[in-house]
């Protein structure tokens, strides 16, 4: 079986149109033709079936894009390990963090990184975790920082870190005037990322739990490092890492509230069956040892306030 054949078919596939997947692989439909004849010709059935105007995937065509996929990454992680074993500690690094990791404890690793091997390269993508882990699964991504993975074969995940996510205001904001209660909260309005984050599924939960509606949001930013700046300059509350408060963000304070703490382990995944470069070995092995330092008032052993 030809793998040009195989990826041409995973063109297709994912176009579900002849004529887009000529265009996209700059080749002629009849040649994409012969591609599947070959295919179903060595395989003895059918890899598509007509959709209007378009293909739809048999249920061996399901099949077949699957493990065309698993072979692309692993052809993509053979061509990376060869190459590492001349340059060492000085590779590629494709890294995924979120915003909490990113600002605090990512820039110390780094340092110290770049130190050791100066000729390393970081492709760094900071958002959220869901989006983040999207990218591990699909290849595009060595390493995730982030919340731990949990009950997924794919992924190892690995905790190095505990983290408290806590409800926040203005210093200014009425709501320190006030006792604290689920229904208090739910008369503000909010700041919030989108429903499809961890953080944010857990905040519904709790007042879903109690039986009443989650919080109204009225903005929802798409980076979650505008959540802070929004929270500081309005009357909005907000669900953010304690460790900005410990940073020293004085405009803003924690609303105390037991059942809107949320405790978190943080954590490194990637991919039970990808290659790991050298140098991200080695970013790992920093990453395991600076949070074990992690210092109570938030900061890195060895950093100064």
């Amino acid at each position: 079986m030809d793998f040009r054949d195989l990826k041409y078919f995973e063109a297709i596939a994912e176009e579900g149109h002849l004529g887009r997947a000529a265009e996209k692989l700059f080749r002629t439909q009849p040649a994409l033709t012969k591609c599947i004849d070959r295919l179903e010709d060595e395989l003895g059935a059918k890899l598509f079936e007509r959709a209007g105007r378009g293909l739809r995937l048999t249920p061996l065509g399901e099949v077949l894009l699957a493990r065309t996929r698993q072979m692309a990454l692993m052809m993509d992680d053979t061509v990376r390990e060869i190459g590492d074993h001349a340059k060492g500690v000085e590779g590629h690094i494709r890294l995924g963090c979120v915003p909490t990791l990113a600002e605090h404890l990512l820039p110390q690793v780094c340092q110290e990184l770049l130190a050791e091997a100066p000729k390393v390269t970081i492709d760094l993508k900071v958002g959220m975790n869901d989006a983040l882990l999207e990218g591990l699964r699909a290849g595009e991504l060595d390493l995730v920082l982030g919340p731990v993975v949990q009950n997924d074969a794919a992924i190892v995940s690995e905790e190095i870190m505990r983290d408290k996510m806590v409800v926040m205001a203005s210093a200014r904001h009425a709501i320190f005037s006030r006792p604290v209660t689920l229904e208090t909260l739910l008369e503000y309005d909010w700041v919030l990322p989108a429903r499809s984050v961890a953080s944010r599924q857990w905040l519904d939960n709790v007042f879903d739990q109690h039986g009443l509606s989650g919080p109204r949001v009225q903005i929802c930013p798409t980076v979650l490092n505008m959540i802070l700046p929004m929270i500081e300059q309005t009357g909005l509350l907000g669900f953010a890492s304690e460790l900005n408060l410990r940073m020293g963000r004085s405009q803003l304070k924690e609303v105390p509230f037991d059942l809107t703490t949320m405790n978190r382990r943080m954590g490194m995944a990637y991919r039970s069956d990808a290659y790991l470069p050298p140098a991200t070995q080695r970013l790992v092995n920093l990453l395991r040892r600076k949070a074990a330092g992690m210092n109570e008032d938030g900061r890195i052993d060895g950093e100064t306030a």
